[in-house]
Formats: structure tokens, C-alpha cells, sequence
């Protein structure tokens, strides 16, 4: 089958959003300027991508071979003896997300080789896959015997932990983001094969049950977004409207326990859920139906105001790898699985994408900067599956997981990093993200090429540069961080200790100008013209921030935050002392400095704390300087104490009892 290649669809598109504003032509009001339209040209992130590049999908690919992921469908596809090879049934699912990584890293990076593996790769898939479209290596290999999470059958056990539809998912994400980056039909045919006998056998009148881990939604999408074919919404659509009411066990931990449009509070597995929520809003995008935009609305306020981690992590519990209750936010025990990291980074976009506030951008940006890149290490090649605010020394970055969603779901995600930069609705272009960059737009017709300079995340000041064909009249909307302004993030879950007083200037052609502000937006009307020039100065001093006091973990305790950046102390700047030990004082002023050498070039704070004796039977206090870092690079010296939340109240300090008293 040939199918023409459509207007290209961002891939990673992520959407969602307050109840007002329901697209009436069916899709996002706003739209995302694709990455491949953006040109990062900071020494923050672009490393970051050419990393991602050059180290992280490379060895996600090497340790696939290693590990049998890739052997499974060899296996599957009769070119090999065996039985299955890896631990999971969910395993193929990390060569689908490589691949889908690849597709948007050679857009950036061409690479004759690494499409030649993937190309490669995408030949023994289609080997794997069964006659009518069934494509599972697990049940392919071993059949009846297939992995107990399974079931003896197809579609046995779907609601539960089969993953046979959480795969396929991802294989329709990886298939369009392939297609459109390359034009080659095969893996598209593959998985149209496959999707189109997942809507012969699902359906009201057939199979009426849900995905066990929700993903296959937003795979599916995109498939209708790529071919036009409606069924494949409709089939989306079935699949979260069905949900707790069909044949399977309802239950909240992966979000089945009553229909979705009823749902008010983010209960259960984190993933699972922020993919859920991810896939209503762009069915609801796509559909108009409020009853899902109101769902998520209520349940992003949930998450928000009760159960978000000031990394911007979500998911306290390990034990189900979910949310716990109301202010259930521990800190050693923190989980902030960087898988759900980053679909709260696609949920918060989507939510963006539907509203036009910068609200969501707010929570997208603190997950990004916090728990999505503490996931990896600076040299792309080592790993974190929780992301925990506290640690004793328990915890080091892995080369890879028996369950490697995490690093895989990393080589997908970082290349896709610009497209959150931008996007544009009619003649407003928003700026969501100061992240040095150049890309374009068309504006009524006229062309409109914008460029970004700045020092973010390390400086407050940024630069853009306007240059239209011709003069053209649009709206440039500046987003107003919530770290530049007097709350953390909307909610009352966390506040800065002390309010700025310092003002945002935005000044165009070195002139100061006065903005009308709305959703968290600087809006600058006029008639744009070659060459005008914008300066934003955000106010960037770093602040304490102190936590709700329901928040048990942090009462008496303060956070540090320079602009968007969160910060924690760890044993390697601190002479090994107990952290626990230290108590920072309301006023104590903080000094912030560049150091180029320490961790790829990092601003490290510093401030005067008092040093407590260890025993609560030594009460002086000597003074002491704690040094702070930023906490996605924490754990890159060895392992040690970090904390995030520092004691500020004499009682939230942990001393050891005197001898006799326990």
C-alpha cells in the first residue's frame, strides 16, 4: 500500500487545556512550530541534542542487540531459533521508541548509517508481524506459553498487563514519525496492517475493553493525522470512552475504575495516566467533546494544587510507580519516574495547545529543566528510572534497566525539545521558551523569521530579533514565567519566601514600552518591521521557596530556585558532612557564580548555614558554607547524600537522639 505523504504533523504534538476555547474547525487553536523548523543555537541544549545523537541512541540501540529486544523479532520472524529473549512482554516497545527517536534526530543530524540500522530494524519487524496484522513478539515466539502478564490468547488479558496494545502504540508513533522524516512506506504498511486489525477485533458489537497502560490512543491519532482514515480516531476514541465500563476489571491504577469524562483526581500508575490524559486531549482536539477537556481540566488542577513535586516530577509512590494522596509528596521515597517526567511535559503542552496559557508552559518548563534531564546524564549515557528529592547514597545512574522504558523514552524525547519553543495561532506567535533558537513563520501571507540570543537558563536577559519580508502587523506574545513573577507555579501547593519587587522590562529598539498582559503573556502589538529588535529582562534572583504546609516531608525546610532551575546540595561540594545537619537561615543572602569547569559549566550557589553537632546532645552551631548545584546534575561524582529540601526551622533538622533515648 501507498499512501501520499500529508501536510506534516508535528509528531510529538502534545495538547490539552482549560474548558474554554474548544477548536471549532477540530484541532488545537494553537499550533507548535515543528522542531525540525527550529534551530537551537545555546551551548545548553543543543549539546544536550548532539548528544542524544551521537551517544544516547547509539547505545540504546547497541543495548538492545545485547539484551535480545532486537533477537525477539528475529526470533518472531523465523530468521532465528528460540524462545523469547528478554524479561517483558512491553520489551519491543523500547526498539519502537529508538526508532522513533531516530527518525527525529536524522532530521537534524543526517546519518546514512544510523537510517541504514533503523531501516534494517523496521525489515525485521515486518518479518515479525503475523499474516493478518497481529504483531506481539511475545505471543509470536511462545504462543500458548507467552508471559503470564498475557494470557494464552490474543487480547486475553488487554486490560490488565498484556502491553499487546501499549506496543502497538508506540510502534504507530515510531511508523509516522519514520514516514515523515524519511518519505519510505514500509513501516507505515506495517503498521496500518496491524491497526487495522486492531479495529476489526475492537469495537461496541466486538471486543468492548480497554489498554491495561494507555499509549495506543496517541499512537493512534497520529496514524489519522498521517492518513486521514477516521476509523483510527474512532478507534481512539472507543478506547478511552469504553473505559470502566466494558469487559474488564475496573480499577484506579491504571484509570479505569469509572469512565474518563467522570474522573476528577490523578489517581493510579503516573504513566499510564499522563499518557491517558495526553491522548483525551488530542481526541478531543479533533472531536470537540467537552467532556474530556473538563475531565482533565479537573484532574490537572488535581495534580497541580495537591500532588506536584517542585522538580516538576509526578508519581510519589514506587510501589504501583503512582501518585500518592493529597500532599503525599515524600522525598527520599520520591518516585518521579522520568517516563511520567516526560508525559507531563507532553500533557502540559497539549493543555497549552488547546488554552493558549502559559500556565501549562509553567509545569511543562519545570519538568523539563528538573526531572526530564536529571533522567540522563550530561554524557548521555547513563540513566535514572525514579528521581527521587533525597538520597543517603542509595542511588547512581544505570546503564540500562530490565525494564529500559526510561532511556528509551530519553532518545525520543530530547531531540523533539524544540518543539516547545514555539507556536502560533492566526497572526499571535507565542515565545514559551527563552531558549537561543532561530525559526520562521508565515503571518497573513508574509513571511516572518524570528531569532532568540540569550543566556537561559543561566541569565534572565534575552534578545530576540524580528525579520519580515515585509512589514507585517502581528502579536508576539513573551510569556512571563511564574519563577519571574511571585508564585512558583499556579496553586498554593509551594510560595517564595519573600515577593520581588523587581519588574519585568521588555524594551523594543531600546526604548522601554508599557504591555497589556493576559494568560501570563506580554503582548506586543504592531506593525512589524526588518531588522526591530526585543529585549526582555525577567527578574532572575534565586529564591527560597517554602512548601504547603500539609507537605509533612517539608515543614520547616526551604527550596532553592534560580530562574528555572532547582537546586539541591550534595555531598561531593560539602565535604561529605550530613546535609541534615545544616540550617539555613531565613535571611541569609545567597551568592550565585559561574563555574565553567564543575559538571559542563554550571552557576553553583552559595550561602552561609549554621552547622549543628550530629547528636542532639551537641547543640553548638558552627558556620559553615553549603554549596548548591542544579539538581538534573546531581549524581555525577559518586554516590552520596543530596537533599533539595534544606531545613530552615531548628526542628527540621535530623540529629541523632542522645545515647539511651529512642
Amino acid at each position: 500500500m501507498k499512501y501520499p505523504i500529508p501536510v506534516l504533523f508535528l509528531l510529538l504534538l502534545a495538547s490539552c487545556s482549560g474548558s474554554e476555547n474548544i477548536p471549532a474547525k477540530n484541532e488545537y487553536p494553537v499550533k507548535p512550530v515543528p522542531f525540525t523548523a527550529v534551530q537551537v543555537t545555546d551551548n545548553f541544549w543543543s549539546h544536550r541534542i548532539e548528544t542524544n545523537h551521537r551517544v544516547t541512541i547509539p547505545i540504546a540501540l547497541q543495548k538492545s542487540r545485547e539484551t535480545g529486544r532486537i533477537d525477539n523479532f528475529r526470533i518472531a520472524g523465523g530468521l532465528q531459533e528460540g524462545s523469547f529473549c528478554t524479561i517483558f512482554p512491553f520489551d519491543d516497545s523500547d526498539v519502537y521508541k529508538i526508532i522513533e527517536g531516530a527518525a527525529y534526530s536524522i532530521q537534524m543530524f543526517p546519518d546514512p548509517r544510523l537510517e541504514a540500522s533503523v531501516d534494517s530494524l523496521i525489515t525485521l519487524i515486518g518479518l515479525a508481524q503475523e499474516e493478518d496484522g497481529y504483531l506481539y513478539t511475545n505471543r509470536t515466539i511462545m504462543k500458548e506459553r507467552s508471559h503470564f502478564w498475557a494470557g494464552s490468547k490474543r487480547w486475553e488479558k488487554v486490560d490488565d498487563l498484556s502491553h499487546e496494545l501499549y506496543n502497538l502504540g508506540h510502534f504507530y508513533e515510531a511508523a509516522t514519525a519514520w514516514f515523515q522524516a524519511t518519505g519510505k512506506h514500509e513501516i507505515m504498511d506495517i503498521a496500518l496492517r496491524s491497526a487495522d486489525l486492531v479495529a476489526k477485533d475492537f469495537g461496541y458489537g466486538k471486543i468492548e475493553n480497554w489498554p491495561g497502560h494507555q499509549e495506543v490512543e496517541i499512537g493512534l491519532v497520529k496514524l489519522y493525522r498521517t492518513t486521514g482514515d477516521k476509523k483510527y480516531l474512532d478507534l481512539a476514541k472507543f478506547f478511552l470512552d469504553i473505559r470502566g465500563k466494558g469487559t474488564g476489571t475496573p480499577k484506579s491504577y491504571n484509570q479505569s475504575h469509572i469512565p474518563v469524562v467522570e474522573q476528577f483526581e490523578a489517581l493510579g500508575h503516573s504513566v499510564r495516566a499522563a499518557y491517558m490524559w495526553s491522548g483525551m486531549a488530542d481526541v478531543a482536539a479533533l472531536t470537540g467533546d467537552t467532556g474530556y477537556v473538563n475531565a482533565i481540566s479537573r484532574i490537572w488542577k488535581d495534580v497541580v494544587h495537591r500532588k506536584l513535586y517542585i522538580t516538576g516530577g509526578i508519581g510519589a509512590e514506587g510501589g504501583h510507580e503512582g501518585f500518592g494522596g493529597p500532599h503525599e509528596l515524600p522525598n527520599e521515597r520520591a518516585y518521579c519516574e522520568t517516563c511520567a517526567a516526560i508525559a507531563n511535559v507532553y500533557w502540559n503542552h497539549r493543555m497549552f495547545l488547546m488554552s493558549g496559557d502559559s500556565r501549562y508552559v509553567d509545569v511543562l518548563e519545570r519538568s523539563l529543566y528538573n526531572n526530564v534531564l536529571s533522567g540522563v546524564s550530561l554524557s548521555g549515557d547513563l540513566f535514572f528510572y525514579p528521581n527521587p528529592l533525597e538520597s543517603n547514597g542509595q542511588h547512581a545512574r544505570s546503564e540500562w534497566f530490565g525494564c529500559a522504558c526510561c532511556p528509551s523514552n530519553i532518545s525520543r524525547f530530547i531531540p523533539s525539545m524544540p518543539n516547545y519553543i514555539y507556536a502560533q495561532s492566526g497572526k499571535v506567535i507565542y515565545i514559551n521558551l527563552y531558549v537561543p533558537s532561530r525559526t520562521g513563520f508565515e503571518v497573513g501571507g508574509d513571511s516572518l523569521d524570528i531569532s532568540q540570543s540569550g543566556e537561559m537558563p543561566w541569565g534572565g536577559k534575552t534578545e530576540i530579533t524580528i525579520e519580515p519580508t515585509s512589514p507585517v502587523r502581528a502579536t508576539l506574545n513573551l510569556r512571563i514565567p511564574a519563577w519571574a513573577a511571585n508564585i512558583p507555579f499556579p496553586g498554593d501547593l509551594y510560595e517564595y519566601q519573600t515577593a520581588t519587587e523587581k519588574e519585568v522590562v521588555v524594551r523594543i529598539n531600546g526604548k522601554p514600552v508599557s504591555y497589556k498582559t493576559e494568560k501570563g503573556y506580554a503582548m506586543l502589538t504592531r506593525r512589524w518591521k526588518q531588522g526591530d529588535h526585543i529585549e526582555i529582562e525577567l527578574p532572575f534572583g534565586v529564591r527560597k521557596i517554602m512548601a504547603h504546609p500539609e507537605i509533612a516531608d517539608n515543614r520547616g525546610k526551604v527550596a532553592l530556585q534560580q530562574g528555572p532551575l532547582v537546586y539541591c546540595a550534595e555531598f561531593a561540594d560539602n565535604d561529605s558532612i550530613p546535609l541534615s545537619t545544616l540550617l539555613l537561615g531565613k535571611e541569609t543572602a545567597v551568592n550565585s557564580s559561574w563555574n565553567g569547569d564543575l559538571l559542563g559549566g554550571i552557576h553553583m550557589l552559595s550561602l552561609e548555614t549554621l552547622r549543628y553537632g550530629e547528636s542532639e546532645e551537641d547543640q553548638q552551631a558552627t558556620p559553615y558554607i553549603l554549596k548548591m548545584i542544579p539538581y538534573y546534575a546531581w549524581a555525577h561524582r559518586g554516590k552520596g547524600e543530596m537533599r533539595v529540601w534544606m531545613a530552615s526551622e531548628k526542628e527540621a533538622l535530623k540529629l541523632n537522639p542522645p545515647a539511651g533515648k529512642m
